[in-house]
C-alpha cells in the first residue's frame, strides 16, 4: 500500500525523517492517516505494524521513539484529530517520555499541544549564521540568514 511505498528504500515517508532529524527537528509525532482505508477498517493490527516499522527507522536515523507520540487518524473523517475516535477503542492513548517530562493523550491536537517551544537564549551573544546574500539595485547588499542566539 501507500505506507510500503513511503517506508521503501528510497520512499518519502524516510526521506522526510532523515531530513528532519538533519535539520534539527527534535520533537517528531507521527500521525498514521487514513485508518479508515484500512482493512477492516481501522485495524489495531495495521495501526501497530506501521508503529512498528517506523519505530524501527526513526531509531536508526537517530530520534528516540519513546519520546514520538504514534497517533491513529482519519483526516477525511476526522478520527482522533480534535477528540478521541470511537471508531479506534482499542486506541488508549499515546504517551511520551522525554528528559524535560512526560506527556500524554488521546489524539492529534493534544499531541501537537504537547510539543515543547525550543529554547531561545537570548542571554546569549548573537550568533546570526548567513544562508545567502542578495545585491538588491537601490537598496544594497542584503544579508539573509537566521538568529541562532543573541
Amino acid at each position: 500500500g501507500e505506507f510500503e511505498a513511503g517506508i521503501s528504500k528510497n520512499g518519502q515517508t524516510r526521506e522526510h525523517a532523515l531530513l528532519a532529524f538533519t535539520l534539527g527537528v527534535k520533537q517528531l509525532i507521527v500521525g498514521v492517516n487514513k485508518m479508515d482505508s484500512t482493512e477492516p477498517p481501522y485495524s489495531e493490527a495495521r495501526f501497530e505494524e506501521i508503529k512498528k516499522e517506523v519505530s524501527s527507522y526513526i531509531k536508526k536515523i537517530g530520534y528516540t521513539p519513546a519520546a514520538v507520540a504514534f497517533v491513529p487518524i482519519s483526516g477525511w473523517h476526522g478520527d482522533n484529530m480534535l477528540e478521541p475516535s470511537s471508531k479506534m477503542p482499542w486506541f488508549k492513548g499515546w504517551a511520551v517520555e522525554r528528559k524535560e517530562g512526560k506527556a500524554d493523550g488521546k489524539c492529534l491536537i493534544e499531541a501537537l499541544d504537547a510539543i515543547l517551544p525550543p529554547s531561545r537564549p537570548t542571554d546569549k551573544a548573537l550568533r546570526l549564521p548567513l544562508q545567502d546574500v542578495y545585491k538588491i539595485g537601490g537598496i544594497g547588499t542584503v544579508p539573509v540568514g537566521r538568529v541562532e542566539t543573541g
